[in-house]
């Protein structure tokens, strides 16, 4: 490769993320990697259409006297960085600069590094750091009496949310969850099937509910159970679990994700030895244990043994399938299905598993849309991103619009949710899992 060429033949890598070292958390070094990346990002411009950093950015030297780096005032930095939420978007489609090239640009782990040495500064707004709190979050909602009953009543009164867009920074018009007191773990039913080892799968199943699944949309953890025994797959919960850490990482609170991985780690290598393989229903807590935690701690035998038995689910149908172990009784066609797909699922370097297996429905054709829905958890729900999200996501709006198929599904539910709301054909967004299920009519 030619010096200071673009791109290489070799597959990105990644390089662990240096945390514990001392220059991870210098101000000086942390600018000076700011001000050379973002200049390689001036010169290139490729990333333009993803999140708001790069308009951000590209703003910001364009409006410099010098219209370059050196003319944006260091103090403006943090503008980009409170711009991306880590879709990992602009690392692993994008760039032409990643390690092993010698520019090594990690776009996203620097924005991380930045918001880290923020987090450490200013400890977070109450707002940021209740809305990343998804446990406590879920548990006070489902486990006192009426209380979320309370909370999905008020979170649909419009003198309510107007409240909470004033007092808390909650925009008023941003769907939220609603929590259910039966959540996942209280009803979760799992059937003793003999595993069947197929290919790299066990046939044996532990289920990481997540918070999102196990609070608010613990239904789908019941579709989730259906196909799965339906395939003879032995499938049962995760025996006890906390937030994978993703929204904390997001928020650069490190020592929280630290201590959450000291809760989840144990238990889920020990069912590793026990002959699990691990599932979850969300992207974002899949990734977390495929990429981000295996990256922190490199050298943790037990989170790269979870690290290496952790699958996206339908690449866990798909790798079943390839061995003749997925059954094709469907009864029922979907047509046309319009599928966003979330952007923790494409940085999974998986493939496009989702759509292959709901492609297998006859009657059936899946249309993706790879763009982001611009939710990321939170950035979607604060008053002063939300019109910034809106704008990221229409050109998935657009694309759901222009189809008005039969059905809309994202692998992330938030995302989901989030991009029905915005659309006027739309009423009810699925999970791919609920489609699958219901082409099996189970």
């Amino acid at each position: 490769m030619a010096e200071h060429g673009e791109g290489s033949l070799e597959a990105p890598t990644r390089h662990p993320l240096a945390w514990r070292e001392d220059d991870f958390w210098n101000r000086d070094s942390l600018n000076e990697e700011l001000e050379r990346v973002y200049d390689i990002c001036h010169g290139c411009r490729r990333c333009v259409s993803l999140c708001d950093s790069f308009p951000t950015l590209f703003d910001l030297i364009d409006e410099s006297e010098t219209f370059e780096v050196d003319g944006v005032d260091p103090k403006d930095f943090m503008k980009v960085v409170d711009q991306c939420y880590m879709c990992d978007l602009c690392y692993l489609t994008k760039c032409p600069y990643v390690p092993p090239h010698e520019w090594n640009v990690d776009f996203p782990h620097l924005m991380l590094r930045a918001k880290s040495q923020k987090f450490k500064e200013t400890g977070g707004s109450f707002r940021d750091n209740l809305l990343t709190s998804t446990d406590a979050m879920g548990k006070a909602f489902t486990t006192i009496p009426l209380v979320d009953v309370t909370a999905n009543a008020l979170n649909k009164n419009k003198l309510f949310r107007n409240a909470l867009e004033s007092t808390l920074g909650v925009h008023r018009d941003a769907p939220v969850p609603e929590y259910q007191r039966k959540t996942l773990r209280k009803r979760f039913a799992s059937q003793s099937l003999e595993p069947t080892p197929l290919g790299r799968t066990t046939g044996k199943v532990a289920f990481y509910a997540t918070c999102y699944g196990n609070y608010t949309t613990p239904d789908l953890g019941d579709d989730f159970v259906k196909v799965f025994e339906h395939n003879n797959i032995h499938i049962e919960l995760v025996p006890k679990e906390a937030c994978c850490g993703m929204p904390k990482l997001e928020l650069g609170d490190l020592d929280s994700v630290h201590a959450l991985k000291e809760k989840n780690i144990p238990v889920l290598a020990k069912l590793v030895d026990q002959g699990f393989d691990l599932i979850a229903p969300i992207p974002s807590c899949v990734l977390m244990y495929k990429q981000e935690l295996p990256l922190m701690y490199p050298d943790d035998p037990d989170v790269l043994k979870v690290q290496k038995a952790f699958f996206d689910p339908f690449e866990y149908l798909f790798l079943r399938h390839k061995e003749g172990g997925l059954k094709l009784d469907f009864v029922n066609a979907l047509g046309d299905v319009s599928y966003q797909v979330a952007c923790h699922l494409r940085v999974q370097k998986i493939g496009n598993k989702t759509r292959d297996i709901l492609n297998l429905v006859m009657d059936t054709e899946v249309h993706t849309i790879e763009r982001c829905s611009g939710h990321d958890g939170t950035y979607a729900v604060k008053k002063e991103t939300r019109a910034k999200s809106i704008k990221i996501a229409r050109p998935v709006v657009k694309q759901v619009e222009a189809k008005a198929a039969q059905h809309f599904a994202s692998d992330c539910p938030m995302a989901a949710v989030h991009i029905a709301n915005l659309t006027e054909t739309v009423d009810l967004a699925a999970h791919p899992m609920t489609l699958l299920k219901t082409a099996y009519g189970l």
